[in-house]
């Protein structure tokens, strides 16, 4: 992929809101869904019992340790990390963290994963894909990874019909 000359801090730009945004929406929604939730209901079923049941499973106690672990420093390197980051941001409006201090610690992170992903991030993604859709084994695969996506998505819905 070719980008014209000086779009570099543009496309950083956009990536840095992207992110901004999406890590906002998590704290906040976190810090509803918990003030809400935990302190004004006590469900047995549907989607407030799984919103209950996330709140108190494995992946939040996670962020939450780190969170106590780390304080606020975990907020920004969770962005550097794959597969913490929602969780920290999530805990830290799960643990109702200031939000001044939230987004405070939370702009270092934004730019750093900005940062890597107009940089390495896409190119590395770019190189995978055309590594493993350069030969009829890897196009194979990708079939085969879309098809089972697809499936497993079904399925899910499936249950989750069933038991609500």
């Amino acid at each position: 992929m070719h980008l014209p000359e000086g779009s570099g801090p543009t496309v950083w730009a956009v990536f840095f809101v992207v992110v901004f945004l999406r890590a906002q929406a998590t704290y906040w929604i976190a810090r509803a869904v918990t003030q809400q939730a935990l302190d004004h209901t006590a469900p047995t079923h549907g989607f407030a019992l799984k919103v209950h049941a996330w709140l108190d499973g494995t992946s939040a106690r996670r962020g939450l340790d780190s969170l106590r672990r780390w304080g606020a420093l975990a907020v920004p390197l969770s962005f550097l990390t794959i597969g913490a980051q929602t969780v920290v941001n999530a805990g830290a409006g799960v643990i109702r963290m200031p939000a001044w201090r939230y987004t405070l610690v939370m702009l270092p992170g934004c730019a750093a994963w900005a940062l890597v992903w107009t940089t390495i991030g896409i190119s590395a993604f770019y190189a995978a894909i055309g590594a493993g859709l350069s030969t009829e084994w890897g196009v194979v695969a990708a079939v085969i990874v879309v098809l089972a996506a697809g499936l497993g998505i079904g399925l899910l819905r499936r249950r989750a019909r069933r038991t609500a």
